[in-house]
């Protein structure tokens, strides 16, 4: 997968996805990431990308001039005969960025990422150049190299290869389905020591009997769903037999055990 940032910040891209998982797919070929300095576009000696809005106001927009020339540059190797490469803009109002845009973009060959700045881009740049606008969530950062980082990790790691164990990016939380299907959050985890300052824990995990932990973990990962995302139980309903069992299984349990001392939600 071929990913070109665009960005007035290119070092801070570079140094963030040098280290972890987009570093390692890097360095396996899995990701090619290709930073650019939209400055290097920029139409003036002083290399503004940037000017005053018309009409008046506060802060500044970016000019369209760079922004056109810069990805017309990035994708001028593209072949003519296949789809245009995808142009997505980080943008606060753009559409919600969510695991299954994830599994969407870590399909894609290549697409560009645009990092807005100042009050935003030039409307021209949306109406004709941009593809898609994402966002991560209803608030307003600086800049879009930290949303750009956040969406080229989790699509990343969805790459074939790049995780070291290929069941880890469907046993993690709204990792389970596609869009309009299942979505659960994942079940809890635990690791060595068995027992930790009196916390032990469930017997189950220490078994053994593989069915067993997997019924186990399909329960737990309801109950947590219920309890911490309404939104999604919602999607689940009404649940398959074996699940309407597991989930009233732990309903009588927690009943029995009101003062259970393992806790796993």
């Amino acid at each position: 997968m071929r990913v070109d940032i665009v960005t007035i910040f290119p070092e801070m891209v570079r140094q963030a996805a040098s280290a972890s998982i987009l570093g390692r797919a890097q360095q396996s070929g899995a990701l090619d990431l290709r930073v650019h300095d939209l400055r290097d576009w920029a139409e003036n000696r002083h290399r503004s990308t940037d000017d005053t809005p018309f009409g008046g106001g506060a802060g500044m927009v970016m000019l369209p001039g760079p922004l056109f020339s810069c990805v017309e540059a990035i994708t001028s190797d593209a072949p003519a005969e296949e789809p245009a490469v995808p142009v997505i803009l980080m943008a606060p109002d753009g559409e919600r960025f969510t695991q299954q845009t994830a599994r969407e973009l870590s399909r894609l060959p290549r697409y560009v990422i645009l990092c807005g700045h100042y009050e935003g881009v030039d409307e021209r740049v949306r109406e004709s150049l941009v593809t898609r606008e994402l966002s991560i969530g209803d608030y307003v950062l600086t800049g879009g190299e930290l949303p750009a980082l956040v969406i080229l990790d989790a699509a990343t790691r969805l790459l074939p290869g790049v995780l070291g164990n290929a069941d880890s990016p469907h046993e993690e939380s709204f990792g389970t389905g596609e869009a309009g299907a299942e979505q659960l959050l994942e079940y809890p985890h635990y690791t060595r020591p068995a027992e930790f300052r009196g916390a032990r824990v469930p017997d189950i995990l220490l078994s053994g009997h593989h069915g067993n932990i997997a019924k186990w973990r399909r329960q737990r990962a309801l109950a947590r769903t219920r309890e911490r995302r309404p939104d999604l139980w919602e999607r689940l309903l009404p649940l398959s037999k074996v699940d309407q069992k597991l989930i009233d299984s732990y309903d009588t349990e927690r009943a029995v055990e009101p003062t259970e001392p393992q806790k796993d939600l």
